[in-house]
Protein backbone atom coordinates (compact mmCIF):
# COMPACT_ATOMS: atom_id res chain seq x y z
CA UNK A 1 0.00 0.00 0.00
CA UNK A 2 1.40 3.66 -0.88
CA UNK A 3 2.20 5.54 2.02
CA UNK A 4 0.16 8.44 3.10
CA UNK A 5 1.62 11.70 4.03
CA UNK A 6 -0.70 14.07 5.02
CA UNK A 7 -0.05 18.07 5.63
CA UNK A 8 -2.23 20.03 7.91
CA UNK A 9 -2.38 23.91 7.22
CA UNK A 10 -2.13 26.17 4.23
CA UNK A 11 0.10 29.32 5.67
CA UNK A 12 3.67 29.58 4.48
CA UNK A 13 4.99 26.72 5.93
CA UNK A 14 2.07 24.04 5.04
CA UNK A 15 2.16 25.44 1.81
CA UNK A 16 5.60 25.87 1.29
CA UNK A 17 6.25 21.96 2.62
CA UNK A 18 3.39 21.09 0.44
CA UNK A 19 5.57 22.69 -2.85
CA UNK A 20 8.76 21.17 -1.46
CA UNK A 21 7.76 17.51 -0.90
CA UNK A 22 5.62 17.30 -4.37
CA UNK A 23 9.24 18.03 -5.60
CA UNK A 24 10.93 15.75 -4.13
CA UNK A 25 8.22 12.96 -3.81
CA UNK A 26 9.69 10.13 -5.86
CA UNK A 27 5.99 8.62 -6.28
CA UNK A 28 6.48 6.41 -2.63
CA UNK A 29 4.05 8.43 -1.15
CA UNK A 30 0.32 9.92 -1.73
CA UNK A 31 -0.12 13.10 -0.42
CA UNK A 32 -3.20 14.61 1.18
CA UNK A 33 -3.07 18.32 2.17
CA UNK A 34 -5.78 19.79 4.93
CA UNK A 35 -6.79 23.37 5.02
CA UNK A 36 -9.84 25.27 6.18
CA UNK A 37 -9.45 27.71 3.51
CA UNK A 38 -8.61 26.91 -0.25
CA UNK A 39 -6.28 29.41 -0.66
CA UNK A 40 -2.66 30.57 0.88
CA UNK A 41 -2.89 33.88 2.33
CA UNK A 42 0.02 35.93 2.65
CA UNK A 43 0.11 36.96 6.14
CA UNK A 44 2.43 39.09 6.60
CA UNK A 45 1.29 41.78 3.84
CA UNK A 46 -2.72 40.99 5.24
CA UNK A 47 -2.38 44.93 7.35
CA UNK A 48 -2.77 46.24 3.35
CA UNK A 49 -6.04 45.48 3.25
CA UNK A 50 -7.39 47.27 5.96
CA UNK A 51 -6.20 50.38 4.06
CA UNK A 52 -7.92 49.30 1.17
CA UNK A 53 -9.93 46.23 0.44
CA UNK A 54 -9.40 45.59 -3.26
CA UNK A 55 -6.08 44.10 -2.51
CA UNK A 56 -7.19 41.09 -1.09
CA UNK A 57 -7.20 39.22 -4.09
CA UNK A 58 -3.43 40.07 -4.34
CA UNK A 59 -2.70 38.22 -1.50
CA UNK A 60 -4.50 35.12 -1.64
CA UNK A 61 -3.54 32.46 -3.79
CA UNK A 62 -5.78 29.62 -4.74
CA UNK A 63 -4.59 26.13 -3.46
CA UNK A 64 -5.25 24.66 -6.96
CA UNK A 65 -2.29 27.27 -7.94
CA UNK A 66 0.15 25.52 -5.87
CA UNK A 67 -0.49 21.91 -5.30
CA UNK A 68 0.05 19.31 -8.10
CA UNK A 69 -2.62 17.14 -9.95
CA UNK A 70 -1.99 13.92 -7.76
CA UNK A 71 -1.95 15.90 -4.48
CA UNK A 72 -5.45 15.59 -2.60
CA UNK A 73 -6.85 18.77 -1.22
CA UNK A 74 -9.57 18.21 1.46
CA UNK A 75 -11.43 21.58 2.88
CA UNK A 76 -12.53 21.21 6.17
CA UNK A 77 -11.36 22.45 9.60
CA UNK A 78 -9.29 20.14 11.51
CA UNK A 79 -10.48 19.32 15.17
CA UNK A 80 -7.94 16.72 16.44
CA UNK A 81 -4.82 14.46 16.04
CA UNK A 82 -5.04 11.09 17.06
CA UNK A 83 -1.70 9.73 17.40
CA UNK A 84 -2.38 5.98 17.95
CA UNK A 85 -4.92 5.56 15.45
CA UNK A 86 -2.60 8.07 13.05
CA UNK A 87 -5.69 9.87 12.12
CA UNK A 88 -6.82 13.67 11.42
CA UNK A 89 -10.59 14.58 12.56
CA UNK A 90 -12.01 16.69 11.03
CA UNK A 91 -14.93 18.99 11.06
CA UNK A 92 -18.08 17.05 9.10
CA UNK A 93 -16.23 14.55 7.77
CA UNK A 94 -14.27 10.79 8.20
CA UNK A 95 -10.79 10.54 9.54
CA UNK A 96 -7.75 10.88 7.43
CA UNK A 97 -5.62 8.09 7.97
CA UNK A 98 -1.52 9.11 7.97
CA UNK A 99 1.51 7.50 7.88
CA UNK A 100 3.55 10.93 8.12
CA UNK A 101 2.00 13.92 9.52
CA UNK A 102 3.05 17.29 9.00
CA UNK A 103 1.34 19.91 11.17
CA UNK A 104 1.01 23.37 10.00
CA UNK A 105 -1.70 24.72 11.78
CA UNK A 106 -0.11 27.94 12.60
CA UNK A 107 -1.24 30.00 15.71
CA UNK A 108 -3.90 31.69 17.49
CA UNK A 109 -4.15 35.20 19.14
CA UNK A 110 -2.95 35.10 22.99
CA UNK A 111 -4.92 36.94 25.20
CA UNK A 112 -3.10 36.34 28.68
CA UNK A 113 -6.36 36.26 30.58
CA UNK A 114 -6.70 39.89 30.01
CA UNK A 115 -10.73 40.97 30.83
CA UNK A 116 -12.05 41.64 27.98
CA UNK A 117 -9.64 41.65 25.68
CA UNK A 118 -10.67 38.34 23.84
CA UNK A 119 -14.29 40.11 23.89
CA UNK A 120 -13.94 43.27 22.37
CA UNK A 121 -10.43 43.24 20.51
CA UNK A 122 -10.00 42.54 16.68
CA UNK A 123 -7.72 40.14 15.93
CA UNK A 124 -5.14 40.14 12.65
CA UNK A 125 -4.98 36.14 11.69
CA UNK A 126 -6.96 35.95 8.68
CA UNK A 127 -8.09 37.81 5.59
CA UNK A 128 -11.78 37.88 7.50
CA UNK A 129 -10.01 39.43 10.11
CA UNK A 130 -8.47 42.20 7.94
CA UNK A 131 -11.38 42.82 6.29
CA UNK A 132 -13.75 43.61 9.11
CA UNK A 133 -11.19 45.59 10.46
CA UNK A 134 -10.83 47.90 7.30
CA UNK A 135 -15.47 48.09 7.76
CA UNK A 136 -15.52 49.00 11.13
CA UNK A 137 -12.60 51.43 10.90
CA UNK A 138 -14.34 53.35 7.74
CA UNK A 139 -17.83 52.96 9.59
CA UNK A 140 -16.36 54.64 12.95
CA UNK A 141 -14.60 57.51 10.89
CA UNK A 142 -17.96 57.91 8.87
CA UNK A 143 -20.07 58.55 12.39
CA UNK A 144 -17.17 60.69 13.59
CA UNK A 145 -16.20 64.18 13.30
CA UNK A 146 -12.63 66.65 13.54
CA UNK A 147 -13.84 68.04 16.70
CA UNK A 148 -15.07 64.02 17.72
CA UNK A 149 -12.43 61.95 15.72
CA UNK A 150 -13.07 58.05 15.91
CA UNK A 151 -10.24 56.40 18.12
CA UNK A 152 -8.36 53.38 16.75
CA UNK A 153 -6.42 51.67 19.55
CA UNK A 154 -3.88 48.73 18.46
CA UNK A 155 -1.73 46.87 21.09
CA UNK A 156 1.15 45.75 20.71
CA UNK A 157 3.86 46.77 19.01
CA UNK A 158 5.63 44.23 17.07
CA UNK A 159 5.64 43.67 13.51
CA UNK A 160 2.19 43.30 13.04
CA UNK A 161 0.98 45.76 15.24
CA UNK A 162 3.22 48.62 13.55
CA UNK A 163 2.32 47.85 10.67
CA UNK A 164 -1.67 47.40 11.00
CA UNK A 165 -1.15 51.15 12.47
CA UNK A 166 0.88 52.38 9.97
CA UNK A 167 -2.23 51.06 7.24
CA UNK A 168 -4.60 53.09 9.91
CA UNK A 169 -3.38 55.75 9.14
CA UNK A 170 -2.36 55.54 5.67
CA UNK A 171 -6.41 54.87 5.15
CA UNK A 172 -7.09 58.27 7.36
CA UNK A 173 -4.67 60.49 5.11
CA UNK A 174 -5.99 58.71 1.76
CA UNK A 175 -9.49 59.36 2.55
CA UNK A 176 -9.29 62.64 4.86
CA UNK A 177 -11.37 60.79 7.41
CA UNK A 178 -11.31 62.13 11.05
CA UNK A 179 -9.19 59.37 13.10
CA UNK A 180 -6.72 59.00 15.85
CA UNK A 181 -4.40 56.20 15.66
CA UNK A 182 -2.59 55.00 19.08
CA UNK A 183 -0.31 52.18 19.60
CA UNK A 184 -0.13 50.42 22.92
CA UNK A 185 2.93 48.35 23.94
CA UNK A 186 3.61 47.19 27.59
CA UNK A 187 7.33 47.39 27.19
CA UNK A 188 9.70 50.03 26.98
CA UNK A 189 9.87 50.39 23.01
CA UNK A 190 8.53 49.70 19.86
CA UNK A 191 9.76 46.38 18.23
CA UNK A 192 10.74 45.20 21.78
CA UNK A 193 14.04 43.22 22.61
CA UNK A 194 15.13 44.47 18.75
CA UNK A 195 18.30 46.95 17.80
CA UNK A 196 17.96 50.26 19.16
CA UNK A 197 18.76 52.25 15.62
CA UNK A 198 15.91 49.92 14.11
CA UNK A 199 13.43 51.14 16.99
CA UNK A 200 14.52 54.14 16.88
CA UNK A 201 13.71 54.34 12.79
CA UNK A 202 10.39 53.27 13.65
CA UNK A 203 9.10 55.02 16.23
CA UNK A 204 10.30 58.52 13.34
CA UNK A 205 8.23 56.95 10.70
CA UNK A 206 5.34 56.17 12.98
CA UNK A 207 5.11 59.58 14.63
CA UNK A 208 5.78 61.23 11.13
CA UNK A 209 2.06 59.30 10.43
CA UNK A 210 0.80 61.14 13.38
CA UNK A 211 0.32 57.66 15.39
CA UNK A 212 0.56 58.14 18.83
CA UNK A 213 3.21 55.84 21.12
CA UNK A 214 2.38 54.87 24.54
CA UNK A 215 4.64 52.14 25.99
CA UNK A 216 5.73 51.24 29.22
CA UNK A 217 2.27 50.09 30.58
CA UNK A 218 0.27 46.95 29.76
CA UNK A 219 -3.27 46.51 28.81
CA UNK A 220 -4.93 45.58 32.20
CA UNK A 221 -8.64 45.77 31.20
CA UNK A 222 -11.14 45.94 28.41
CA UNK A 223 -14.91 46.85 28.36
CA UNK A 224 -16.76 47.71 25.32
CA UNK A 225 -15.86 51.37 25.60
CA UNK A 226 -12.58 52.02 27.15
CA UNK A 227 -9.29 50.29 27.53
CA UNK A 228 -7.21 50.20 31.16
CA UNK A 229 -4.01 50.52 30.16
CA UNK A 230 -1.79 50.40 33.54
CA UNK A 231 -2.33 50.49 37.45
CA UNK A 232 -2.01 48.72 40.23
CA UNK A 233 -2.62 48.79 43.57
CA UNK A 234 -1.23 52.72 44.40
CA UNK A 235 -2.78 54.51 41.56
CA UNK A 236 -5.61 53.71 38.55
CA UNK A 237 -5.21 52.81 35.52
CA UNK A 238 -5.28 55.18 31.90
CA UNK A 239 -8.11 55.10 30.58
CA UNK A 240 -8.26 55.23 26.48
CA UNK A 241 -11.79 55.06 24.24
CA UNK A 242 -11.51 53.25 21.68
CA UNK A 243 -14.15 52.68 18.53
CA UNK A 244 -12.39 50.26 17.29
CA UNK A 245 -9.10 48.08 19.26
CA UNK A 246 -6.81 45.86 17.17
CA UNK A 247 -5.08 42.98 19.50
CA UNK A 248 -1.49 42.06 17.97
CA UNK A 249 0.08 41.58 21.65
CA UNK A 250 1.25 37.85 20.97
CA UNK A 251 0.92 34.10 20.13
CA UNK A 252 -0.34 30.52 21.45
CA UNK A 253 -0.71 27.14 20.23
CA UNK A 254 -3.44 26.44 18.41
CA UNK A 255 -6.79 24.42 20.46
CA UNK A 256 -6.69 21.71 17.46
CA UNK A 257 -3.28 20.79 19.57
CA UNK A 258 -4.62 20.64 22.68
CA UNK A 259 -5.52 16.78 22.83
CA UNK A 260 -2.82 15.63 20.72
CA UNK A 261 -0.43 13.03 22.48
CA UNK A 262 2.85 14.81 21.71
CA UNK A 263 5.01 17.02 23.79
CA UNK A 264 3.99 20.32 23.88
CA UNK A 265 4.27 23.49 25.95
CA UNK A 266 2.00 23.82 28.55
CA UNK A 267 1.88 27.64 28.91
CA UNK A 268 1.92 27.97 24.69
CA UNK A 269 0.46 24.71 23.56
CA UNK A 270 3.06 24.85 21.06
CA UNK A 271 4.38 21.93 19.88
CA UNK A 272 8.08 20.79 20.87
CA UNK A 273 10.49 19.82 17.65
CA UNK A 274 13.90 18.95 17.20
CA UNK A 275 15.79 20.40 14.10
CA UNK A 276 14.44 17.83 11.66
CA UNK A 277 10.92 18.51 12.81
CA UNK A 278 10.29 15.83 14.39
CA UNK A 279 7.78 15.45 17.31
CA UNK A 280 7.75 13.64 20.40
CA UNK A 281 6.00 11.37 17.77
CA UNK A 282 8.51 10.00 15.16
CA UNK A 283 5.40 10.21 12.62
CA UNK A 284 4.66 13.25 13.34
CA UNK A 285 6.23 16.59 12.05
CA UNK A 286 5.75 20.21 13.13
CA UNK A 287 7.04 23.14 11.99
CA UNK A 288 5.68 26.98 11.45
CA UNK A 289 4.12 29.25 14.50
CA UNK A 290 2.80 25.78 15.66
CA UNK A 291 5.88 24.52 16.81
CA UNK A 292 8.79 25.53 19.08
CA UNK A 293 11.66 24.32 16.82
CA UNK A 294 15.03 23.56 18.92
CA UNK A 295 18.03 25.94 17.64
CA UNK A 296 20.47 24.71 20.85
CA UNK A 297 20.43 25.28 24.23
CA UNK A 298 17.09 27.56 25.31
CA UNK A 299 16.72 28.53 21.72
CA UNK A 300 13.94 28.19 19.49
CA UNK A 301 12.98 29.65 15.98
CA UNK A 302 11.36 32.70 15.79
CA UNK A 303 7.51 32.28 14.79
CA UNK A 304 7.97 34.76 11.86
CA UNK A 305 7.20 34.46 7.96
CA UNK A 306 11.02 34.12 7.00
CA UNK A 307 11.47 31.35 9.72
CA UNK A 308 8.34 29.68 8.24
CA UNK A 309 9.88 29.64 4.51
CA UNK A 310 13.07 28.65 5.02
CA UNK A 311 11.87 25.43 7.18
CA UNK A 312 9.43 24.50 5.23
CA UNK A 313 11.95 23.25 2.15
CA UNK A 314 13.60 21.22 4.56
CA UNK A 315 10.49 20.09 5.70
CA UNK A 316 9.24 19.05 2.57
CA UNK A 317 12.10 17.34 2.07
CA UNK A 318 12.30 15.55 5.05
CA UNK A 319 8.68 13.87 4.96
CA UNK A 320 10.10 12.30 1.87
CA UNK A 321 13.26 11.07 3.27
CA UNK A 322 10.75 9.48 6.38
CA UNK A 323 9.00 7.71 3.25
CA UNK A 324 11.83 6.49 1.82
CA UNK A 325 13.53 5.57 5.23
CA UNK A 326 16.33 8.00 4.69
CA UNK A 327 18.40 10.00 7.06
CA UNK A 328 16.52 13.38 8.12
CA UNK A 329 18.06 16.85 7.41
CA UNK A 330 18.51 19.27 10.37
CA UNK A 331 17.51 22.94 9.83
CA UNK A 332 19.07 26.28 11.39
CA UNK A 333 17.35 29.30 11.11
CA UNK A 334 19.23 32.48 10.07
CA UNK A 335 17.91 35.82 10.60
CA UNK A 336 18.74 37.64 6.56
CA UNK A 337 17.01 40.68 8.10
CA UNK A 338 14.33 42.27 9.00
CA UNK A 339 11.84 44.16 6.41
CA UNK A 340 8.45 46.37 8.35
CA UNK A 341 6.05 48.87 6.75
CA UNK A 342 4.73 51.97 8.13
CA UNK A 343 2.09 53.14 5.51
CA UNK A 344 3.60 53.55 2.42
CA UNK A 345 7.13 53.81 3.96
CA UNK A 346 9.46 51.29 5.06
CA UNK A 347 12.55 50.28 7.38
CA UNK A 348 15.28 47.73 6.70
CA UNK A 349 17.65 46.49 8.83
CA UNK A 350 20.29 43.62 9.04
CA UNK A 351 19.62 42.25 5.63
CA UNK A 352 22.70 40.04 4.80
CA UNK A 353 23.68 40.94 1.18
CA UNK A 354 23.65 44.87 2.35
CA UNK A 355 26.68 46.69 3.49
CA UNK A 356 23.99 49.16 5.18
CA UNK A 357 22.91 48.09 8.99
CA UNK A 358 19.36 50.38 8.78
CA UNK A 359 17.62 52.32 6.21
CA UNK A 360 14.39 53.14 5.01
CA UNK A 361 12.87 54.93 1.67
CA UNK A 362 12.14 53.58 -1.77
CA UNK A 363 15.74 51.53 -0.93
CA UNK A 364 13.66 49.66 2.10
CA UNK A 365 10.29 49.46 0.18
CA UNK A 366 11.81 47.85 -2.87
CA UNK A 367 13.22 45.26 -0.72
CA UNK A 368 9.82 44.68 1.01
CA UNK A 369 8.26 44.15 -2.18
CA UNK A 370 10.68 42.00 -4.02
CA UNK A 371 10.11 39.67 -1.03
CA UNK A 372 7.00 39.29 -0.88
CA UNK A 373 6.86 39.03 -5.10
CA UNK A 374 9.71 36.18 -4.36
CA UNK A 375 7.71 33.96 -2.19
CA UNK A 376 4.48 34.56 -4.48
CA UNK A 377 6.22 33.61 -7.14
CA UNK A 378 7.76 30.33 -5.90
CA UNK A 379 4.80 29.01 -4.29
CA UNK A 380 2.47 30.28 -7.53
CA UNK A 381 3.97 32.07 -10.62
CA UNK A 382 6.08 34.82 -11.59
CA UNK A 383 2.39 36.27 -13.25
CA UNK A 384 0.80 36.13 -9.77
CA UNK A 385 3.72 38.00 -8.08
CA UNK A 386 4.09 40.90 -10.94
CA UNK A 387 0.33 41.54 -10.80
CA UNK A 388 0.67 41.76 -6.78
CA UNK A 389 3.74 44.17 -6.93
CA UNK A 390 2.01 47.60 -6.65
CA UNK A 391 -0.41 46.21 -3.42
CA UNK A 392 2.51 45.22 -1.75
Amino acid sequence: MTTQVVVIGAGYAGAGAVKQFQKANDGSAELTWISEHDYHLVLHESHRVIRDTSVASKITIPVDEIKSPETTFRQSRVTGIDVDERTVQCEGGDPVDYDYLLVALGSQTAFYGIEGLEEYAHTLKSLDDAQQIHADVAAAASDATRSDPAQVVVGGAGLSGIQSAGEVAAYRDENNAPIDVTLVEGLDEVLPGMDPELQGALRTRLEEADVDIMCGEFVSRVDDDTIYVGGGEDEDPAELDYDVFLWTGGITGQDELADADIDKDDRSNRVYADRDFQTSDERVFAIGDTALIDQGPEEVAPPTAQAAWQAAEVAGDNLAHAVRGEPLETWTHKDKGTLISVGDDAVAHGVDILPIDTFGGIGAETLKKIVAARWIADVSSIGRAIDAWSDM
